[in-house]
């Protein structure tokens, strides 16, 4: 007996992904003259050793094709950089203000992000609507800074950092004595 799934309401499950925050990154690269990125938010790693990373793009996408061909770099955006995501998301930014940090490079990165990883192409999966690339990391340089978030359609901002330190209230809290007993301490044939 056969029977048919039904039809799936692809704008719930999109709403419902959005709904899990991510940070945004830009891909760049040079493909002779022509220097390119896309803003991708599905960007994750994938193995140590190697080292890779793999970033998903809509199939649609001008620069899906390109990834394959040559060297890459993922720059993770930086909190005030907005700008920059929806410069390469097709809303570009007047007077072409793009902040190059290497433009000449044979891997082209963006200034000002958190950081970036360059990669070779090392496989390209079917991912349905999307193909996911993943590439070999080959440099890495993290400035640090916050980092540009999304979340259901928007960009919110993260919590300013407590005055109090992280482990407060932990029981790892190195400062504040604990009001917890020690825990027993299992014995084996006990």
């Amino acid at each position: 007996m056969t029977t048919t799934a039904p039809a799936f309401d692809r704008a719930r499950l999109r709403a419902f992904l959005g709904h899990f925050t991510t940070g945004v990154t830009v891909v760049t690269y040079r493909r002779g003259e022509l220097v390119r990125g896309a803003t991708v938010n599905a960007f994750t790693s994938v193995s140590l050793d190697p080292p890779l990373v793999l970033v998903s793009l809509d199939r649609r996408s001008r620069s899906v094709g390109h990834l394959g061909d040559g060297p890459f770099v993922v720059n993770i955006l930086a909190e005030d950089q907005r700008d920059v995501a929806l410069h390469f998301a097709g809303k570009p930014m007047e007077d072409d203000a793009v902040p190059w940090a290497d433009l000449d490079s044979p891997v082209p990165r963006l200034a000002g992000t958190v950081g970036h990883v360059e990669c070779t192409p090392w496989r390209a999966y079917d991912g349905g609507d999307h193909v996911l690339h993943v590439g070999e990391v080959t440099g890495l340089d993290l400035a640090g800074g916050r980092p540009l978030l999304f979340f259901g359609g928007e960009f919110p901002r993260l919590a300013e950092e407590p005055e109090a330190p992280h482990w407060s209230w932990s029981l790892d809290d190195p400062i504040a004595p604990q009001p917890f007993a020690a825990p027993h301490r299992w014995e084996a044939g006990k």
